[in-house]
């Protein structure tokens, strides 16, 4: 569970950045980018069906997920 989002399962993914240099594009190296998780103590009286099973407990969630907690209460 180490580096995932427990309510929406979003994990990390692997990109890759073009530089272009002199009109000719210079492929680089590919980077893992991982999801901003937070430490967040889900409410007791939480209205997301997402999260009802998380309530009273504290998550190390998304930010995204963080935000729409948020927004519902």
């Amino acid at each position: 569970m180490a580096k995932q989002c427990p309510i929406c399962e979003k994990t990390s993914k692997m990109v890759g950045k073009l530089v272009k240099l002199r009109g000719k594009y210079n492929p680089t190296i590919k980077k893992r980018k991982y999801p901003n998780l937070q430490w967040v103590r889900i409410p007791i009286d939480v209205k997301r069906e997402a999260c009802k099973e998380f309530a009273g407990k504290r998550i190390k969630a998304c930010t995204k997920c963080i935000k729409a907690l948020a927004k519902a209460n």
